[in-house]
């Protein structure tokens, strides 16, 4: 198994995206694992440029869909066309027909449009009118929302939340970052100059033997009393959901093959609890009241929990 590949897109969207090398590293995280990436930051921030990188580094096709309260489900997915001249029906594909598709404030729209997406996310491919297309491989989805703008959102239904792999943010650089943003963007857009250093082949190969990473019993265990842990808390109204244990058990095995390992530690496991879980656990509302958040809680789990001991 050849995780190689992953290191040069990582250098490669670093040469755009200055310092943020742990969250480019969750990007890539989600990639691997056939998951997708929720990700909530002030405007301005390189959100955009980061999926746009993402794209060029793997040599694949990208599209970028605002989300607006106007916007359709058709807008998104695709329509059938009448062709007089044929007197039959063809399909004009959507944005969604593409390997990395940046969903740009996807809490402004509402929530008919947002579930639009479950399909794509879930079943790599598209319904409309009763005939199922297929979505590139592989297809990977970045979406955006603001988290200080409340008038006009909609927040996101649990069901569309629980589809993405990790939820994370970049945040502001700090002050020798945001000198270096200066100075790389002078004269030029380094984004133009960016070539693809792997092919799409590159990233599905990865993509599948990623799942032959070896996960122990021990670190399986770990993730169920970790998962178990959210729903049997007093603060919580809903744990995270099996679809989250699967999906931290494969964010673990990515992250292993992103660190150069065919076998997973706890420590992987523990190290992504936080943006794998936490936009899957609904607080009672009195704990949400108190200003308690879901990221505090796993970080309190996590500390309790035993981190089990691999032997050999």
């Amino acid at each position: 198994m050849d995780f190689s590949p992953c290191k040069k897109i990582i250098e490669n969207i670093s040469r755009v995206i200055v310092g943020k090398k742990q969250t480019i590293e969750l990007l890539l995280v989600a990639l691997m694992a056939e998951g997708h990436v929720l990700l909530e930051d002030v405007p301005g921030v390189a959100k955009t440029l980061l999926a746009k990188s993402l794209a060029k580094s793997i040599g694949g096709s990208f599209d970028r869909v605002q989300f607006t309260p106007d916007l359709m489900p058709s807008d998104i997915t695709g329509f059938n066309v009448y062709d007089q001249h044929s007197a039959s029906f063809s399909f004009r594909p959507g944005p969604v027909i593409t390997n990395v598709l940046l969903a740009d404030e996807i809490n402004r729209t509402i929530p008919r449009t947002q579930s639009s997406l479950l399909e794509c996310m879930e079943e790599r491919q598209v319904t409309v009118d009763g005939e199922t297309h297929q979505l590139p491989n592989p297809f990977f989805v970045m979406a955006t929302q603001n988290p200080i703008e409340l008038e006009g959102t909609f927040p996101l239904p649990e069901a569309q939340l629980d589809r993405f792999l990790l939820k994370c943010s970049l945040g502001y650089p700090d002050k020798q970052e945001e000198f270096q943003v200066l100075s790389r963007f002078q004269q030029t857009d380094p984004l133009q100059k960016l070539v693809s250093v792997v092919t799409l082949e590159d990233v599905s190969r990865m993509q599948r033997d990623r799942r032959n990473i070896i996960i122990s019993d021990p670190v399986r265990q770990y993730i169920v009393d970790i998962v178990w842990a959210t729903r049997d808390h007093s603060a919580v109204q809903y744990g995270a959901s099996p679809r989250g244990s699967l999906g931290l058990m494969r964010a673990g095995q990515a992250l292993a093959a992103l660190r150069g390992r065919d076998y997973t530690l706890p420590d992987d496991i523990k190290l992504l609890a936080i943006p794998a879980l936490a936009h899957r656990i609904i607080l009672k509302e009195q704990n949400r009241l108190r200003g308690e958040s879901s990221e505090q809680l796993l970080e309190g789990i996590v500390d309790r929990i035993p981190v089990p001991a691999l032997s050999g």
